[in-house]
């Protein structure tokens, strides 16, 4: 480092920032099998008056609109990973859905929303922000959708982008400080319109509407302005009616990515990159944890580098990936890395958006899919068989959609390309999804394994019952045979007499049979131990009147 660069990042200024939020919900509620498989479709419902529109991807558009970007997005992935993303004309069968690619995912987008303005703390000026886009993503057969938001803005202090990865993206304040503020989130957003018409604030000071929601729900309360631009969907908690409800996966920082084109990016000391990429809460002389395994195996677990050189000549383009974030800082001068066609930015937006996507797709539909098995293993009743042909549905249905979900959403590699795969290897491997696969298989197989075995065993029943009633019909059909067909001859009798034969023998055979079938198991027992030769005629004697003991039946 040159003795003429600053050694902190104080004073640093983000030439550009953007911010990727992506945040993982869980459909409910949703009734129908065309509803089911598709959820996207209750959109299109005249009912529901709303301002999503879906799109028709770049493929299907006019070529003069397909870019160069889209170009390279697409020969990125690997052949499979674009049948996901951009649809498979031969499935076109399959997955009929008007002028859509024949492809297992669906994309809606609002362009009301022109802007975000936020307020970090009270007394701050605020932020403004450009929206470029929100996005919302349906996934077929899933009940799991991902709402996109895209900000960005130029000319920020380096400090107050931080700020933003931190406080904003919250579903909810996670507490209040003395003066009513909700802790770790940001004062005030607002959605701006046309005119920077203001659409919808948040709440965080509403300290009363989330305790009380929370106490009357056990549920968390989600922020007024992220129901709103969630609307028509609804939350599934509240009573206002939708045409889908949804309910929160996992935590209520949602995942986000971060563009930061920095003037200097060589004079972010180690401790900064650190608190920028673990997004930590900036304080002033808050040491860090130093002994924190994440602090000591920081570039090892965090950072991928292999365009970071650190020298003039560069490259100086870092990448941090964890859990829940992946950011990328890089010089503002360099042309490349702030090309929106052919550079870094544009595979930041495409490429590296679609692996963090996938990333955190998998997690959210894993942890949905274990979600419904223990939502099915709890309303088990094995006392009712209603309860038990329910459950009995419920685990092969998401038996089916799990396999469905192996073969059409699960790839462990996604390109050749080393970049793309290291970052999302990196990406799944801090989410933990190849471990949640394996156990969310296991939970599958387990239960499936259940009802293969429960069925063996009522089939087994079944065939020890129908041949104990065998085994004592037999004597009856011996004993009528050995005497002749003739044994009351009834045949030139009146045809009244023949009728009443025939209907006394029928029940009295068929009284018989039932109560063969009603003391199967009982007799069942009965047969065992009389074929057992260690036991005397006493005993067995006395197995035949327990067997023939009035009471409940096998």
């Amino acid at each position: 480092m040159s003795s003429s660069e600053p050694e902190s990042a104080a004073d640093q200024i983000v030439r550009h920032f953007r911010h990727v939020l992506l945040w993982p919900l869980q459909l409910e509620g949703a009734h129908g099998e065309e509803v089911r498989r598709k959820p996207w479709r209750t959109l299109d419902d005249p009912r529901w008056q709303h301002v999503w529109r879906r799109v028709a991807d770049e493929f299907t558009e006019d070529p003069q609109h397909f870019h160069e970007r889209h170009y390279k997005e697409f020969v990125s992935f690997l052949p499979y990973v674009q049948r996901f993303l951009y649809g498979d004309p031969r499935c076109a069968d399959d997955l009929p859905d008007g002028p859509l690619p024949a492809g297992p995912m669906r994309v809606f987008r609002r362009d009301d929303v022109q802007a975000l303005r936020i307020t970090v703390a009270p007394g701050d000026a605020p932020v403004r922000l450009a929206v470029a886009h929100v996005d919302l993503y349906f996934f077929f057969e899933l009940d799991l959708i991902l709402l996109n938001v895209e900000l960005c803005a130029d000319s920020l202090p380096l400090s107050t982008a931080q700020e933003l990865l931190y406080r904003f993206g919250r579903a909810y304040p996670s507490g209040w400080d003395d003066a009513g503020q909700g802790l770790h989130n940001v004062h005030r957003a607002e959605w701006l319109g046309a005119d920077d018409v203001v659409l919808s604030s948040s709440d965080s000071d509403a300290r009363s509407r989330y305790l009380a929601f929370v106490c009357r729900n056990r549920a968390p309360c989600v922020g007024v302005h992220w129901a709103w631009l969630l609307q028509p969907l609804v939350s599934d908690h509240v009573r206002e009616e939708g045409p889908l409800r949804y309910r929160q996966i996992e935590y209520h920082r949602m995942p986000f990515m971060a563009y930061l084109a920095l003037e200097k990016p060589r004079a972010l000391s180690r401790d900064d990159f650190i608190r920028l990429g673990l997004v930590a809460h900036l304080r002033p002389g808050d040491p860090l944890p130093r002994h924190d395994p994440a602090v000591l195996e920081f570039e090892q677990r965090y950072c991928d580098d292999r365009y970071w050189s650190n020298s003039a000549e560069g490259p100086n383009t870092r990448f941090l990936c964890s859990s829940q974030s992946l950011i990328v800082v890089g010089e503002a001068d360099c042309e490349f890395y702030r090309d929106s066609e052919r550079g870094l930015l544009a595979q930041f937006r495409h490429q590296y958006f679609l692996l963090f996507l996938i990333a955190h797709f998998h997690r959210a539909a894993l942890l949905v899919f274990s979600d419904r098995l223990a939502a099915a293993m709890g309303g088990l009743d094995i006392r009712s068989v209603e309860s038990v042909r329910r459950f009995k549905r419920r685990i092969r249905a998401n038996y089916a959609l799990f396999l469905g979900f192996t073969h059409r959403y699960w790839f462990p590699e996604i390109s050749e390309r080393g970049q793309v795969q290291s970052l999302f290897r990196r990406a799944s491997t801090q989410l933990g999804n190849d471990e949640l696969f394996k156990q969310v298989k296991e939970q599958v197989a387990e239960m499936n394994d259940y009802l293969d075995s429960d069925s063996a065993r009522r089939q087994s029943n079944t065939v020890v019952r129908l041949t104990v009633v065998t085994i004592f019909g037999l004597i009856g059909t011996i004993s009528t045979g050995f005497l002749g067909m003739n044994l009351i001859a009834e045949a030139e009798a009146p045809l009244i007499d023949r009728v009443n034969v025939f209907f006394f023998v029928l029940v009295l055979s068929t009284v018989l049979t039932l109560i063969a079938v009603a003391k199967s198991k009982r007799l069942s027992d009965f047969l065992e131990e009389l074929s057992d030769e260690t036991l005397s005629m006493r005993q067995k004697g006395r197995a035949f009147l327990r067997a023939m003991r009035p009471g409940r039946g096998g």
